[in-house]
């Protein structure tokens, strides 16, 4: 399923619960990150999710979210990867998972940031 930009932004401000995950590479989210994404390659999505609860946290420093989570969100630049880290997140089970997929590419346009 896919999320679009002004659903994003509706959940970021109203959704504490939200885990928007950024699968772009170290060197692109350098240049400039939608405020509050944690970040995780996309080759490294299926090893991330398949942690522990606990190994999770140690290493992102976040709480993994439960599979049946509402509020999982995935973007990369333009879409395709955040598609493809969405795609396995529901593999390992996250049903309700979701692709932002107009990106950070969209995202700054239309914020500036």
């Amino acid at each position: 399923m896919d999320i679009s930009y002004e659903d994003l932004k509706t959940l970021l401000e109203k959704d504490k619960k939200l885990l928007l995950v950024d699968v772009r590479t170290q060197e692109e989210v350098d240049e400039g990150r939608i405020p509050g994404s944690l970040h995780i390659p996309v080759d490294a999505v299926e090893d991330a999710f398949g942690l522990e609860p606990e190994g999770f946290k140690a290493k992102y420093g976040v709480t993994k979210p439960s599979l049946d989570c509402s509020a999982l969100v995935f973007h990369c630049h333009l879409g395709k990867r955040g598609a493809t880290a969405t795609t396995k997140a529901k593999q390992l089970g996250y049903a309700n998972a979701r692709n932002y997929t107009g990106g950070y590419k969209e995202w700054s346009e239309k914020t500036g940031q």
